[in-house]
């Protein structure tokens, strides 16, 4: 793709805006910056550009087209929604929208693999990235764990691969992304206030394989029912992985060993008790980094070394502190129901719960029943506050109190927990209605738990 001389508007200056304006102007395109915050909010990474020449329509996307001059390509931050009018309007006019993956995508030569899903997608990018590392396949590990790729095709060597985290909102703009080998973790009901409903949530999920051909190979959650539908319409080679049924081509289990049957051999992979990471979800996450591995070639003895020694994710059931024998666990990337279900299943019991966060339209009735007598009390903040209260009333449960937000809710906790106890931050939320991030939301969890010592 040559962008000399193009006119390219970039909608939305987030965590891709840098490295992509830098990228589009080393080659020789004219830019054009919108975004609905103001030079002010953005003068810091304003600043960052230096002497780029940009047009800058900041404090708002304006809706008349003539505006933004001609435009011969939009490039979509992963943020913002498709269908603003202005957005909508370009589209009439085939214009091409499409976001900074698939740009960076027509500009690789290196192998790449990708993972997506609901939950499970930074451990999983991560532990593939160790495992890939170990292996000898020199990764870039990239995308939604918060590394954009293109800030990465001008540094990286011919022989290293990019593992690529991908979200729903980066799928939206994919044309020819096509990654050789790629794996689904999971779908339930998340960014419904966005997708609209599960079942075009679950369509944009399965677009990571429509540019797959025959060799590629496609990892599925065979135990995922939704997965396990929608595989047949994958044109490329299925590797099934699962924690629940022998599969003839994948990875399953036989007792306490993960093994592979793959291109007519089966292996012994690791003893499911040395994957270092807690938790059943986890075995799953280590089924698919292997899956990965396998389908790129990496040997049985890298993958086993990189289970083993695989430490986790900071903000994912991560330990913080024990303080008078409390233990204080960081959660904050689950931002939906089903991720905090996992979190309640992984750690040890009694709990004491910390919810709530911006609303994205998800039911909380599931996390709910998922307790099993595990969580004795929670404490809910934010946005959905209120609509936790209604469904924990709804089910009979009882020992849940509302707070002003995150600080009260850590106070709380600690005044009643025992030693033994677990306090569990899993706000089965977003972030966005009182943090920039659930990085954010997870540190400053941190630095209250750090004040309680």
């Amino acid at each position: 793709m040559n962008l000399k001389g193009l006119r390219v508007l970039v909608v939305g200056f987030g965590i891709t805006g840098l490295p992509l304006v830098d990228f589009l102007h080393k080659k020789g395109a004219l830019i054009t910056l919108t975004d609905e915050k103001d030079e002010k909010m953005l003068r810091e990474s304003l600043e960052k550009i230096g002497n780029v020449p940009i047009k800058k329509l900041l404090g708002g996307h304006p809706s008349n087209l003539d505006v933004y001059g001609h435009t011969d390509l939009v490039i979509v931050s992963p943020g913002v929604p498709l269908d603003l009018q202005f957005i909508k309007d370009f589209k009439k006019m085939n214009v091409p929208i499409i976001g900074e993956i698939e740009l960076a995508y027509r500009y690789i030569n290196n192998p790449l693999v990708a993972v997506t899903g609901t939950n499970g997608k930074t451990t999983t990018t991560a532990l593939t990235g160790k495992i890939f590392e170990i292996g000898g396949k020199n990764p870039e590990v990239v995308g939604n764990i918060g590394v954009p790729i293109i800030g990465k095709i001008d540094v990286v060597k011919k022989d290293q691969y990019f593992v690529v985290e991908v979200s729903s909102f980066q799928l939206e703009t994919i044309q020819k992304f096509r990654p050789a080998a790629a794996a689904i973790l999971n779908i339930t009901p998340d960014h419904l206030n966005r997708h609209g409903s599960l079942d075009s949530y679950a369509a944009l999920k399965f677009r990571l394989f429509e540019n797959q051909q025959e060799n590629d190979v496609a990892v599925i959650n065979a135990d995922d029912k939704i997965c396990a539908m929608r595989a047949n319409q994958i044109n490329s080679r299925i590797l099934f992985f699962s924690r629940l049924s022998p599969q003839e081509n994948g990875i399953y289990l036989t007792g306490n060993k993960m093994m592979v049957r793959w291109d007519d051999e089966e292996k012994h992979v690791i003893d499911i008790e040395q994957i270092k990471i807690p938790g059943n979800h986890n075995v799953e996450n280590a089924m698919a980094a292997a899956g990965l591995a396998i389908a790129s070639n990496v040997s049985i003895e890298a993958i086993k070394e990189g289970l083993m020694t695989f430490n986790g994710v900071e903000h994912r059931i991560e330990q913080v502190a024990q303080i008078n024998g409390v233990n204080f666990v960081n959660d904050s990337k689950a931002t939906n129901p089903d991720a905090a279900m996992k979190a309640i299943e992984a750690v040890d019991a009694p709990i004491i719960l910390l919810a709530g966060g911006m609303d994205k339209h998800n039911d909380f009735k599931e996390l709910f029943l998922s307790f099993n007598q595990k969580v004795t009390h929670v404490f809910v903040y934010g946005e959905t506050a209120d609509q936790l209260l209604q469904t924990a009333k709804s089910e009979n449960y009882r020992n849940i109190e509302k707070v002003r937000d995150l600080e009260e809710a850590v106070y709380k906790a600690s005044k009643m927990a025992k030693a033994g106890y677990t306090i569990l931050l899993s706000p089965a939320c977003a972030s966005w209605d009182m943090y920039p991030s659930y990085e954010h939301r997870g540190n400053h969890f941190k630095e209250i738990v750090n004040r309680c010592r």
